[in-house]
């Protein structure tokens, strides 16, 4: 059964910076994209980040800031989040996809993890 725990989530002022991991378990995931999501309150689920075989792909939103990685070995995924703004308060999640090459839409996506919620103070 495949599981995906994301961790790293918190309270931090505008400015901040802040790492989320995310492990996978259940299979071997090196041959499949794994992406980056987040919802707002009363917004859709937004994509931010994917690893996928054609390298890493980030939203233009959080290009610069973000930084999405890979630990195979793992099986985890990361992203470090640098310069936070209290926009970017949001559940973040992290999902892999069935293939390789997904990218940035949400029904690419067969897993998800529960997700992490970050709060950017002011």
């Amino acid at each position: 059964q495949v599981q995906l725990l994301e961790s790293g989530g918190g309270l931090v002022q505008a400015g901040d910076s802040l790492r989320l991991s995310c492990a996978a378990s259940g299979r071997t995931f090196s041959n499949y994209a794994m992406g980056w999501f987040r919802q707002a309150p009363e917004k859709d689920r937004e994509f931010l980040a994917v690893i996928n075989g054609l390298g890493t792909v980030y939203a233009d939103s959080v290009k610069g800031r973000f930084t999405m990685s890979r630990d195979s070995a793992k099986n985890t995924i990361y992203l470090q989040m640098s310069s936070l703004k209290p926009e970017d308060t949001a559940v973040y999640y992290c999902a892999v996809a069935d293939k390789f090459y997904s990218g940035s839409r949400e029904v690419e996506y067969a897993y998800w993890g529960q997700g992490t919620q970050v709060t950017v103070s002011s």
